[in-house]
């Protein structure tokens, strides 16, 4: 079974195909029931429906093709309840014959247009850090007026800057020709009442009062317009306003002494930010946009202490519970975060620094309303203005790669509970009876928010199987799942996508056709998504231990082996790479931070929780592609033995695309046989893996950093950080290992024989090998 195939016309893939018919069954099986759901995938042969849904009066599931139809009563029953209802009026002319297009076999996933009687595109409100030198301050100043001009005319924007204290500028024309700016204090929290004050956006008693007296929608609707008359204006009408404040823009003045850092009150501009576009996009789509260029160091939010001999917190000081300002300082953004994620606004970071910035504290509120990290050096890098430019994309409408103020629900059939959901959202107080008491995730709920979501937004999705093993199903009998996003486009237009799938029941947790229907690449995005969510959340979790024991158990439910006996174990085609997709995540950096910052472990734990299941392998097994002038460029094991003097291996981990020329290769390009004209497959040689490594990151945001490098050379080691060491100093000149690892694992990867070598006490996908067939055969 193609399972991307599937995924493709559904938007859809589960880890198991067929599902076992009893609780008891179900946990035989070890690894989760689950989904990876990505509601804005594009889909072109997806139909837009201009009219709204027809929806269950019980269970608030959507029409669809699996549903039973009764033409002559003019009723319909729910596939996932059972439920009779009733067909709309304007349903009453429809038949075997005259279907609507939801009820075609064909269209499992449509999308509705729904009615909106007051759209309003969405707002960015850029919130700018000034405590920076000039010359950077102009190169984040360039970039901004880039942004504004990728926007839609008809989006809202407005800007707010922050050093020592915290500035919200006015966007307005003025008569005398001079803008007006309001400047806050950078130690104090900021509210939307306060702000409402502070900004004289409140209304006079007076006022209220006539509101009152001739019953119009309130007093929040004049105060709302207030401040989109002066802070919050469309990029038509202010965009030469903005860009005359950008221009006039200085670094902050505070003194900054010697030994010491600048004065950064990032918390309080965020707050201020998010209270401003409360007042104005209340239940609309906005983004906060933070650039910043260093740590919070006033305020609350602070991560470290302005005195420079304090550094900032590491994975060891979180370890060993030193980090003096964690605890508070995420406690208050994630108190940011609720408040964004209520309004349904999306908070956004732009981390351009050498040193961290406290994106560690900030990842709950990020994660939670769907924003994104960017992680740079500094503003004028490619890496951050190509990830600023593609994440402003348009498709072919003109529409932005961006969905605002959405809702994810999930409905499934009486047998099945939703155990709960891991990706950017936030869970909404949504009780139903599908909800299942074991959470995983995001829980006790079957409906979240999703204040921003783009085409590659994937969320996962988690069951348990409730029916007892005293009511059998027959097996071969389909199950239904259905998953509905609300969004808004960016043009205000709000849509509702409607994925229903059908499965089928098997009769044993041992059926063939639960073996055949399980997706390896699936269930390894989900259990990654599961482990790392565990271990942020979880205190005392032993996440290696929790790991290798499922697979454990995976190998001696579903492996084929003699009892007793490890050199008979081997995995069936279904299950045949799932141990490699283990090893190479035990060894990821999602779960090991030795030599990562708080600030990267962050971002990499934010990405795997939200990727397609296509890029969440390349995170958690990178690709390595060889190029060689013996044919096109091949896929190579992940392994020291690929590496050779006369290939060029191009490395994906997603994050960081290397570019590795063997010891030959680089030689000759160093003595320039590339500018030869009798050497010009040499030339197209060094030209191919390039072009195709500038092709990855072409379609790809955040935007990959690039790194060439050659054998021997010190970038070298980015490379052998993601191979299998399979050559060590310990095992160098020592083959064999690679024949018993391909016939357990299929080739899972040592070679033995290559010239290079890694410094590492790490084990190698051989041993790892090894240890499974051991523990899994025993009796």
């Amino acid at each position: 079974m193609d399972f991307s195939e599937l995924e493709k016309r559904e938007g859809v893939r589960l880890s198991w195909n067929a599902w076992p018919s009893s609780r008891i069954e179900a946990t035989r099986v070890v690894l989760p029931f689950g989904a990876v759901c990505t509601p804005c995938r594009a889909m072109p042969e997806m139909p837009v429906l201009p009219y709204g849904p027809v929806v269950c009066t019980e269970c608030s599931a959507v029409l669809n093709p699996y549903c039973m139809m009764d033409y002559h009563q003019k009723r319909w029953q729910c596939c996932l309840c059972n439920t009779g209802n009733a067909l709309p009026r304007n349903y009453h002319e429809i038949s075997e014959q005259n279907l609507p297009a939801e009820l075609f076999p064909a269209y499992t996933t449509v999308e509705y247009q729904m009615q909106n009687k007051s759209p309003r595109p969405p707002c960015f409100v850029l919130v700018l850090d000034v405590t920076m030198s000039r010359e950077e301050l102009q190169d984040a100043k360039d970039s901004l007026g880039q942004l504004v001009a990728l926007l839609p005319e008809e989006c809202f924007v407005a800007l707010v800057t922050f050093g020592s204290t915290v500035t919200i500028h006015e966007l307005c024309e003025t008569s005398h020709g001079m803008s007006k700016a309001f400047v806050l204090r950078g130690n104090d929290d900021v509210e939307q009442d306060k702000l409402k004050k502070l900004l004289g956006l409140e209304l006079t008693p007076e006022e209220h009062a006539y509101y009152a007296q001739n019953k119009q929608r309130g007093s929040h609707v004049a105060e709302e317009a207030g401040a989109m008359k002066r802070f919050v204006l469309p990029v038509s009408e202010c965009e030469f306003q903005l860009q005359t404040v950008l221009d006039e823009l200085s670094p902050d003045p505070s003194p900054t002494e010697k030994g010491t850092r600048p004065c950064r009150c990032t918390g309080v501009a965020i707050a201020a930010a998010q209270a401003l576009v409360a007042e104005s996009h209340s239940a609309q789509g906005a983004r906060v946009m933070v650039f910043t260029s260093g740590p919070c160091t006033l305020g609350p939010g602070t991560i470290v202490g302005r005195d420079m001999s304090e550094n900032i917190r590491t994975h060891q000081d979180f370890a060993k519970s030193n980090a003096k300002y964690w605890k508070q300082a995420n406690n208050y953004y994630n108190s940011l975060g609720v408040r964004l994620a209520t309004h349904a606004h999306t908070l956004d970071v732009f981390a351009c620094s050498l040193d961290q910035v406290g994106l560690a504290e900030m990842k709950t509120a990020v994660d939670q309303t769907g924003g994104v990290m960017v992680l740079a050096e500094q503003f004028r890098a490619e890496s951050f203005r190509q990830s600023l430019k593609r994440m402003f994309r348009r498709d072919e409408n003109g529409m932005l790669d961006m969905y605002f103020n959405g809702t994810f629900s999930v409905f499934c059939v009486p047998q099945v509970m939703v155990q709960g959901a891991i990706g950017p959202v936030s869970a909404l107080a949504v009780k139903s009876r599908s909800i299942s008491e074991n959470e995983v995730g995001l829980g006790q709920t079957t409906s979240w928010r999703c204040c921003a979501m783009n085409q590659s937004t994937s969320l996962a999705v988690y069951y348990e199987i409730i029916n007892q093993h005293a009511n059998p199903i027959p097996a071969g009998t389909p199950f239904y799942l259905q998953f509905c996003t609300r969004f808004k486009l960016s043009d205000g237009e709000i849509r509702l996508r409607v994925m229903t799938v059908a499965r089928r029941w098997a009769e044993s947790s041992a059926a063939h056709d639960i073996v055949q229907g399980f997706d390896q690449e699936a269930t390894a995005t989900l259990m990654a998504r599961q482990a790392t969510f565990r271990v942020e959340h979880e205190e005392e979790f032993d996440l290696l231990r929790w790991l290798d024991r499922t697979l454990i158990r995976v190998g001696s439910k579903f492996g084929e082996y003699a009892k007793d006996a490890p050199e008979t174990f081997r995995m069936p085609g279904p299950f045949a790479i799932y141990p490699q997709f283990m090893f190479n995540l035990r060894r990821s950096q999602f779960l090991q931070t030795a030599n990562n910052s708080p600030d990267e472990t962050a971002f990499y734990r934010l990405m795997m929780g939200r990727e397609t299941v296509l890029n969440s392998l390349v995170m958690i097994q990178p690709t390595l592609m060889s190029y060689t002038f013996n044919g096109p460029p091949t896929p190579v094991l992940l392994d020291v033995a690929s590496i050779t003097p006369d290939s060029i291996l191009l490395l994906d981990t997603f994050f960081m695309i290397v570019v590795h020329a063997g010891a030959t290769i680089a030689a000759w390009r160093k003595a320039n046989y590339q500018d030869q004209p009798e050497h010009e497959a040499f030339r197209e040689l060094l030209a191919k893996p390039v072009a195709d490594a500038a092709a990855a990151m072409a379609i790809r945001c955040p935007t990959p950093r690039l790194v060439e490098c050659d054998q021997g050379g010190s970038q070298a080691r980015f490379l052998l950080a993601k191979l299998n060491p399979s050559s060590t100093h310990a095992t160098s000149g020592s083959g064999g290992v690679g024949s018993y690892e391909s016939a357990i694992a299929g080739g899972g990867g040592d070679g033995g024989g290559g010239s290079e070598i890694i410094l590492t006490d790490d084990i190698s996908m051989s041993v790892f090998m090894a240890h499974l067939a051991k523990l899994a055969v025993q009796s």
